[in-house]
């Protein structure tokens, strides 16, 4: 997966499109990645002591790494990979042809 945690992304499909945010985790196996502030689902929880409350929470939920693309110098582009001489693996913005990170 060319995605990784802390990325900016924008949602290019689904309910969501057109939002940006950082990956807060991937997961490879399942092709899936969750978002700040998209894909909000709501969870009934129930009380567990009397400090936490029970109720409906709203966390966010995974989406499809393919309904994602990463932002970089403010624009969406995809990524691809490239060796260096020294044979180092790097990620490449193939709008730009810039090394990312």
């Amino acid at each position: 997966m060319k995605l990784r945690k802390n990325d900016t992304v924008i949602v290019i499909s689904g309910v969501d499109k057109g939002k940006t945010g950082k990956i807060l985790s991937v997961d490879p196996a399942r092709n899936r990645v969750i978002v700040e502030g998209v894909h909000f689902v709501k969870r009934h929880t129930k009380q567990k002591s009397q400090q936490e409350q029970g109720g409906i929470l709203e966390k966010e939920a995974p989406i499809e790494a393919s309904n994602v693309m990463l932002v970089y110098d403010d624009e969406p582009t995809k990524i691809g990979y490239q060796r260096l001489a020294d044979g180092k693996k790097v990620r490449v913005a193939n709008r730009t042809g810039d090394t990312i990170e």
